[in-house]
């Protein structure tokens, strides 16, 4: 008797997850690293019979992101999500203090990356201006972001999307990433706006 989606994905997930360690482990977090991990979790999300809507509902009403919190480590490090997002989401500029990976499941994500053009010594101060887009999308191209990297998401079109985010450390435990704000020249502590389901 052939195994049931349930059955299969912890299975899938938890490979992923070892192959992704053992990356870390050899080659440190470093930008070549991450695009190694990168392609891992692209396989990972190539595997669409896993990440429906049947499981991961999309948001509904006037919500527009569903965050499901897929596994992670006792110490909460090695935190994999699934995003499902509706068309209008959009995040600001913010960074993340660890590393991170996003690959698409379905549909496209518009990642517009910064970079920082003040040294960081003035409080509350931040200069960014966009040094790249990053369409992230199925079968296509995903993106790897070091700790310090700073970047928007948007979602355009008419369907909602499924990505994979892996992330060094659970997003619950990160309390000092920023949001910039371009116009203000401002950075503030992020808060999370969306619950994870869990």
């Amino acid at each position: 008797m052939s195994a049931t989606v349930a059955e299969l994905r912890p299975g899938a997930v938890e490979r992923t997850i070892d192959t992704v360690k053992s990356l870390i482990a050899k080659g440190g977090v470093t930008r070549p690293t991450l695009e190694n991990v990168l392609k891992a979790l692209q396989e990972l999300a190539a595997k669409r019979e896993l990440w429906t809507a049947a499981k991961y509902a999309p948001p509904e009403g006037e919500e527009r992101q569903n965050r499901y919190l897929i596994t992670e480590d006792p110490d909460r490090t090695y935190a994999l999500y699934l995003n499902v997002m509706r068309p209008g989401k959009r995040i600001v500029p913010h960074n993340h203090t660890t590393w991170a990976c996003i690959a698409a499941v379905e549909g496209t994500e518009y990642n517009y990356v910064y970079r920082r053009l003040d040294d960081g010594s003035k409080p509350g101060h931040a200069e960014i201006e966009q040094a790249k887009t990053v369409i992230v999308a199925p079968d296509s191209t995903g993106i790897a972001l070091m700790p310090e990297d700073i970047h928007a998401v948007e979602i355009k079109g008419d369907n909602v999307i499924r990505h994979l985010h892996l992330y060094g450390r659970a997003l619950e435990t990160l309390n000092e990433r920023f949001s910039f704000d371009i116009a203000k020249q401002t950075c503030t502590q992020m808060v999370m706006s969306v619950q994870t389901k869990r």
